[in-house]
């Protein structure tokens, strides 16, 4: 597919907070590069999980008030369990599961870090 996302930042406050609530809500693995107050994201935490993004402090942002950025979505098996596992590591629920008709169950939430966020379950035939 071509113009697909093949990077995101997620600009945050607290490095090892939002470090801890991405490895409790998605599994993903992180590595560090360059600066303390940056980390790569990994898809998973196995040694070959596929670098997919970045953690880093809000004073790379280009701008001087907070950056709002693009709503991501990440692809899930279970958006009732992500659900969960928010709640679970000090995010807030934004959307509850919804289903959008012939495309999956999708949930928007809030991060540790005020980021928006959403997770999208496929199933062709929800709604």
């Amino acid at each position: 597919m071509s113009n697909k996302l093949t990077h995101f930042a997620i600009y945050i406050d607290d490095l090892d907070r939002a470090k801890s609530f991405y490895q409790d809500v998605f599994q993903w693995g992180f590595q560090s590069y360059g600066p303390d107050d940056f980390l790569q994201i990994k898809s998973d935490d196995s040694d070959s999980g596929e670098l997919i993004g970045a953690l880093q402090s809000r004073t790379y942002a280009p701008l001087e008030e907070k950056i709002i950025g693009f709503e991501c979505t990440i692809r899930v098996p279970d958006v009732a369990a992500v659900i969960e596992k928010v709640k679970a590591s000090g995010g807030t629920i934004l959307m509850p599961k919804t289903a959008i008709p012939r495309v999956g169950w999708l949930t928007k939430f809030q991060d540790t870090e005020g980021n928006v966020v959403c997770a999208m379950e496929q199933d062709g035939e929800a709604g």
